[in-house]
């Protein structure tokens, strides 16, 4: 598969349990300077994953929704930035320089609300897409350029493989990753 091109892939997790353990997979195969998008209703995961993000990079601290401060800087074996856009107006975004940020963060940079102002990520990115699913959460992963195909294609390995390995709990509802 050419990595330039990977496909979107999409995941059952089930629970806050397994929305946390997805976020820390990715935490594991994560590069520096990487930004993902993370686009869902209220409740669907977001903070649950940036949590799993946070768990793998050994940040201090807890990682909480940073709804009200908007920006939240955690250290750890890679620095996290996580942001929430959620009470953001159209002109206040430039207030608070995100955009200038996400060009130079040498960490992982999760930004909650993402698709409010789509304008502020970087053009190669990940963008994770989370749902509630009747009792259960629904996670689609989508890459934007060949940086973000490469780690979206290790993440999915480091996931199937998790997943795959004795004694793990199996996919929530049954259903593997497609």
């Amino acid at each position: 598969m050419d990595v330039d091109r990977a496909p979107p892939w999409t995941v059952v997790l089930g629970d806050a349990d397994r929305t946390r353990a997805f976020g820390a997979c990715l935490g594991r195969v994560a590069p520096g300077g990487l930004a993902v998008a993370l686009v869902g209703g209220l409740g669907a995961g977001k903070t649950c994953f940036a949590q799993g993000v946070g768990a793998a990079l050994r940040v201090e601290g807890p990682v909480v929704s940073p709804t009200f401060v908007l920006v939240a800087e955690h250290q750890g074996t890679l620095p996290l930035l996580h942001a929430d856009l959620y009470r953001l107006e159209p002109g206040e975004l430039g207030a608070i320089g995100l955009e200038e940020t996400l060009e130079s963060w040498p960490g992982v940079a999760l930004v909650e609300w993402a698709d409010r102002f789509p304008e502020v990520l970087p053009a190669d990115h990940l963008s994770v897409g989370l749902r509630a699913r009747g009792g259960s959460r629904e996670a689609q992963v989508h890459a934007t350029g060949p940086r973000s195909a490469a780690v979206s294609a290790a993440w999915r390995r480091a996931w199937e493989a998790r997943d795959a390995a004795p004694g793990s709990p199996p996919p929530a509802g049954g259903e593997a990753p497609r």
